[in-house]
């Protein structure tokens, strides 16, 4: 009698990016796979846009399909299967509504980080403006944890650009994410990111110092690709915002010049040494 082979166990957990390609490789879903590699997972992908970018800017995008959208959300997940989603650039309200479609079809317990990408490093616009109202109504409600900058999180709640970050998480959690994560890197001082659960009185803050290196490109997309592995890995939300962070630093703190303009974070920086 002969019985069959075991089924082979993942050596690790598999992360999907659902997000716009940069093609100079320091953001978008170039960023994401990065990222997703340094921390020792399994990274696939969905691509919503592809941009003409830079170091100078982002020159040009073109959204893409919806039905190219779905084609490649649905050919990954109903065959590999996923344990954490981050989305990124999403740049119509047409294609933020389809991939809200999408996380509905997700099995219970898969976190969804989303990180809603309005403008570049540069300022350049990457989000249409009717776009906005879908993300926040649409999108949010699918949110394990949504990781505004401090423009964006204003933005997002309707807020002045006055109000205190930890206003602007609160008014954030009432759009149905599970948690809120404002992320303080255009505040002048240390860095420090807020983060507050829907039922939190008051957020968690995480500090970090403030590197001395404008080679910055790809920050946002680093730390959500970030924390949706360590949440893969099974991490609760604060211990992988945690771990989230102190990898996004060090890249932060290694970032290299490339090109004539801003150059990217390294996503290899705890290689370095070995290399």
């Amino acid at each position: 009698m002969t019985t069959s082979a075991p089924e082979p166990v993942l050596p690790t957990a598999r992360v999907l990016t659902v997000a716009g390609s940069d093609s100079g490789g320091g953001a978008g879903i170039q960023a994401d796979l990065k990222t997703m590699l340094a921390l020792g997972v399994h990274g696939m992908s969905v691509l919503t846009a592809v941009t003409a970018q830079n170091s100078l800017g982002v020159q040009d995008y073109w959204p893409l399909p919806v039905e190219a959208v779905s084609g490649q959300f649905r050919s990954v997940v109903d065959d590999i299967g996923v344990d954490a989603v981050k989305t990124g650039m999403l740049p119509t309200a047409e294609v933020i509504e389809t991939v809200a479609g999408l996380l509905r079809t997700l099995p219970p317990g898969v976190p969804v980080v989303v990180d809603p990408v309005c403008a570049s490093k540069h300022g350049d616009p990457l989000l249409a403006a009717d776009a906005v109202a879908a993300l926040r109504e649409l999108l949010l409600p699918h949110a394990t944890v949504v990781t505004p900058n401090l423009p964006e999180a204003v933005l997002l709640s309707g807020l002045p650009e006055q109000t205190p970050p930890a206003e602007l998480a609160r008014a954030l959690a009432g759009t149905g994410a599970d948690w809120v994560l404002v992320k303080g890197g255009h505040h002048s001082g240390p860095p420090t990111d807020l983060l507050l659960g829907a039922d939190a009185d008051e957020p968690l803050a995480f500090t970090a110092e403030r590197a001395d290196n404008r080679h910055t490109h790809g920050t946002g997309c680093t730390l959500a690709s970030a924390l949706a592995s360590r949440l893969a890995l099974g991490d609760d939300v604060p211990t992988a915002v945690g771990r989230a962070k102190d990898y996004t630093t060090g890249g932060i703190v290694a970032g290299f010049a490339l090109g004539a303009g801003i150059g990217p974070v390294d996503h290899l920086w705890r290689l370095r040494p070995h290399l």
